[in-house]
Parts: C-alpha cells; structure tokens; sequence
C-alpha cells in the first residue's frame, strides 16, 4: 500500500504564498500519478495538479495555472504545490493522491482514479 502524507498547510492573506508536501511511501515512485486535490467545506474534492513521477510532466485545472506549481524531489520521493497569489476561494483541505501508472500519459484530475490518499493539509486563506 501506498502512504502519503502532507504538511504545510496553513493561514494566510489573500495575495500570500505557501508550500505543500507530500511524502510518498512507495517502491517504485517513478510510475505514478500524483495528484492535489482540493475540497472546500460543502463541495466537491477537485483536482488542481498532477503530475507523472517518472518524466515530471506537470497538468494543472484552468482556476490554478499560473498561480501554482507542481513539483517533485524523486530521491526523496516528495511532490510539492507552491501555491502563490493565493486567494479566498483557494481555502480548503487539500490532499494528495497517488494512481499506479506503468506509462508516461495525461495524468487525470478525476478523484475516483486514485486509490491512495493522504490525510489532507488544511489551507485557509482569508482577505
């Protein structure tokens, strides 16, 4: 099984930044999706940024390109989401997720292609 855990969440003010991790417990790191998802209190869990371990290509939904990257530490199995420009309707718990995936391809942002998931890390972001 495949554990992921987050940290650093936090408290900011619109305008401000913060970087999320999330460690990966697995063998064979380099062939996976790996996801951030997103859900704010009432809606849906959505997906914000993936990427594909083994050739770091990086997919993001319109409401965060620009704003946000996605990246990886392959030795020590990290992936990151620098958040910046932050703004209201960015508060959420934010989770990531990882999908076994032999071959590089478009890694989805639907939430029911992924089996393992971490424990969320809160982001508050307030005007």
């Amino acid at each position: 099984a495949v554990q992921l855990a987050e940290s650093g969440g936090g408290s900011v003010q619109v305008g401000g930044s913060l970087r999320l991790s999330c460690v990966a417990s697995v063998f064979t790191y380099s062939r996976y999706c790996m996801g951030w998802f997103r859900q704010a209190p009432g809606k849906e869990r959505e997906g914000v940024a993936t990427i594909y371990t083994g050739s770091g290509s990086a997919y993001y939904v319109d409401s965060v390109k620009g704003r946000f990257t996605i990246s990886q530490d392959k030795a020590k199995k990290t992936v990151y989401l620098q958040m910046n420009s932050l703004n209201v309707e960015d508060t959420a718990m934010y989770y990531c997720a990882a999908e076994f995936r032999a071959y590089d391809s478009f890694c989805q942002f639907e939430r029911n292609r992924y089996d393992n998931w971490g424990q969320g890390t809160q982001v508050t972001v307030s005007s």
